[in-house]
């Protein structure tokens, strides 16, 4: 081969060799309900002892099944690769490890119609689970399993009948790995009896003695949540709270067992309602339990007359923490951590001066710091607390929970934001005392959805801030539609947050998602007015009794300001939207402005005597509209708050296309309130819409009809504000 030829040789390999020039990447779309439904959703997460392993749910949804189903996956920390757990099945959740390292439990249903506590020895070598076995064949199934520090037995909460004598360490399987018949044993029999029974009759019928009988989406029956302990080795279940007729612990939004056991695996913190009527009452209790005696009585330590909630003792067991409110039938008064000296028997609060809630927390490994979240302006960040009182802030954006301290001064917490939803992460805190100025190392550990989030256009959260008429500092979020254009005009989607005491900001949601509402071309706006969390307590407390009052004025001034200063809002064309509290706000909406082309009200109160007569926690309405409608009678409305913030009462003034979402399971706010308001307006001529839900509660949880409610919202409104003006 000559030197021309050779050189024409290698210019020729080397068009062949070289990398092609980058693709450019293919430009984002906007997310569609199809892709929010294909996002798999981050569940609870646990960290091995020795900190080598993360375990987590992970939840799929199969839009055509109209299913949700978890799945259970383990990887290596840092940065490792998820595997699904080994011998798991779809459908197990709730994955612990056991202190010693040597075990894990899930929950599982895969062979008994109720889910029950499984146990498995533990490699932390290969990660890789052996032994898989049932602990618990209980007929009301596990719920909340918690493993002692000991590793050697487990509390959980079953549901049981409070009249059938209690089981005890007598009813239970002699072999751990495979539960015996217990057909013999007095109470197991009495429950397992009263379940199949109730099953099989014909009649559904049932009479209620008491208030709370029905609970959010579901008739409270018969039946009471207790605390169960069993032991890993077998030898029996024993219900630590035999024949209770109250919940153990009380329902609670934020969900968990709430109870602890000390270092010691002696004694078993709890919390309890103990009030005769627990439907006027918030007043639920911390008690300690001595589990080394089986004829021990639980010892009530807290001395609040509010809300005690989720205990947690100190590593070295000098304390036990929980979160506690101060004042007696207000749901939504400041959670506070609170310390109680074991030794002393005193209780301090930690954090005298923080004016925001303290909304979940975890002990150092050391016993000397608490890592809590507190949501604040619109985010959720992580605080660490010295027990001194110090306390200061990580600086990092989102919303976090689920938080696990782990040696080195390394913390495992999950963290969503508005354009993602959860993910885990580490975070490495470098300082004893670290300033806002610190650098705090952080790794994502997993990565459920990067691949499709990659493709979608979303915009990230934008803050606002505005006075009000009295000098009241507000803060308003907008979010821009995919494919923004400032010179465009956009129509509105203004959103009202529920609670009245919650809050927007930067997370994610499967059911009100800011970045959905904006995809098909809206601008987004969410105001935080008065009531709203994060912002210290008398700003939350300033919705109390006027429902109606500051917080409707706040919400317009709020969008008033957004007209003004952004320039591609379109005025003339926005929509109303909320629900819960956002409902009611949007009946009140109705009735006061007519400066929206139209609105939708989700499970919102229209009809505030109505509404009271037809919750089940009383201890609500009577906090937020100063007593019960009877004190009022024959007074005018103006001194009536049952009547002066009463949405139908304006009903003459109602002009506005309103689509009404209503549930027929959702005992917050009964379906009543959605009939009472679609009559008025249908009876008005107001153009008008129902969409009903038979099979919901106070959400919309089921896929198919997620995709029904945001196909019809959306529908709404397009029709009332995309005909004109584009």
């Amino acid at each position: 081969m000559n030197r021309s030829t050779l050189a024409f040789a290698l210019i020729l390999a080397s068009a062949f060799t070289q990398p092609c020039a980058a693709q450019p990447a293919p430009p984002k779309r906007p997310m569609t309900f199809e892709d929010m439904m294909k996002m798999k959703r981050l569940g609870a997460t646990a960290v091995s002892p020795d900190g080598k392993w993360l375990a987590y749910s992970a939840t799929s949804v199969d839009l055509e099944k109209n299913t949700k189903t978890p799945e259970l996956f383990v990887q290596p920390i840092p940065g490792g690769e998820p595997q699904k757990l080994e011998g798991a099945q779809p459908g197990d959740d709730g994955i612990q490890f056991s202190p010693d390292g040597k075990h894990i439990l899930f929950l599982s249903s895969r062979e008994t119609a109720a889910q029950q506590v499984w146990l498995a020895d533990w490699d932390s070598e290969t990660g890789v689970p052996a032994n898989l076995h049932r602990l618990t064949s209980i007929s009301g199934g596990a719920e909340n399993a918690l493993w002692s520090p000991d590793s050697k037995s487990i509390v959980f909460t079953s549901g049981v009948y409070p009249d059938c004598p209690a089981i005890t360490a007598t009813d239970a399987s002699g072999d751990a790995g495979a539960p015996t018949d217990r057909s013999s044993s007095v109470g197991w029999k009495c429950n397992a009896d009263r379940d199949t029974a109730q099953t099989a009759s014909k009649v559904k019928a049932q009479i209620f003695t008491h208030l709370l009988y029905r609970h959010w989406n579901h008739l409270t029956g018969d039946k009471r949540s207790h605390l169960f302990l069993a032991p890993v080795s077998g030898g029996g279940i024993r219900d630590l709270t035999p024949n209770d007729p109250h919940d153990v612990p009380p329902f609670s939004l934020s969900g968990g067992g709430g109870f602890a056991f000390a270092p010691d695996s002696k004694e078993l913190a709890f919390t309890e309602n103990l009030d005769p009527e627990p439907a006027i009452s918030t007043n639920a209790d911390i008690f300690m339990l001595d589990l080394t005696d089986p004829a021990a009585k639980p010892v009530k330590v807290s001395t609040s007359p509010g809300g005690d909630f989720s205990p947690a003792y100190s590593p070295d067991g000098k304390y036990l923490a929980w979160r506690s409110q101060a004042r007696a039938g207000y749901e939504s008064d400041k959670f506070q951590l609170v310390l109680y000296d074991r030794a002393a028997k005193t209780i301090k609060v930690l954090l005298p001066r923080f004016d925001n809630w303290v909304d979940e927390f975890a002990w150092t490994p050391d016993s000397k710091q608490i890592y809590f979240v507190a949501g604040d302006k619109g985010e959720a960040p992580i605080f660490i607390a010295g027990l001194d009182g110090f306390q200061w802030q990580i600086p990092d954006s989102g919303e976090f929970s689920d938080l696990h301290a782990i040696e080195g001064r390394s913390l495992i917490a999950s963290r969503m934001t508005v354009a993602a939803p959860g993910e885990v992460i580490l975070l490495h805190i470098p300082e004893e005392h670290p300033s806002e100025h610190s650098k705090f190392l952080e790794e994502q550990e997993t990565h459920l959805n990067d691949s499709l989030l990659d493709q979608l256009d979303v915009a990230p959260l934008e803050s606002f801030w505005f006075t009000t008429a009295d000098k009241t500092k507000v803060q308003g979020f907008l979010i821009k539609p995919p494919g923004f254009d400032a010179a465009k005009k956009y129509p509105v989607k203004f959103l009202i947050h529920g609670g009245p005491q919650g809050a927007w900001g930067d997370s994610w949601s499967y059911r009100w998602n800011a970045e959905l509402f904006a995809a098909n071309g809206y601008v987004v706006v969410m105001i935080n007015p008065r009531g709203s969390t994060g912002y210290g307590q008398a700003f939350v407390d300033g919705v109390n009794g006027d429902w109606g009052g500051k917080p409707f004025t706040d919400l317009m001034a709020g969008l008033d300001y957004a007209e003004q200063h952004y320039t591609f809002i379109d005025k003339t064309r926005e929509c109303a939207l909320g629900a819960s509290y956002g409902g009611y706000m949007a009946n009140w909406v109705l009735g006061h402005t007519t400066r929206f082309k139209c609105i939708v009200s989700h499970d919102g109160m229209f009809n505030a005597e109505s509404a009271f007569g037809s919750t089940e926690e009383d201890w609500f309405n009577q906090w937020e509209f100063k007593g019960n409608p009877w004190d009022y009678y024959g007074k005018p409305d103006a001194e009536n708050p049952f009547r002066k913030w009463s949405p139908s009462l304006a009903a003459k003034n109602f002009k506005t296309p309103t689509l009404v979402v209503h549930s027929q399971l959702d005992y917050r706010l009964d379906v009543s309130e959605g009939f009472q308001l679609f009559d008025t307006l249908q009876l008005l001529k107001v153009p008008s819409k129902m969409l009903y839900f038979p099979d919901e509660g106070h959400w919309v949880l089921k896929p198919q009809n997620s995709q029904l409610w945001w196909k019809t919202v959306n529908d709404w409104v397009d029709q009332w504000t995309k005909s004109s003006g584009q």
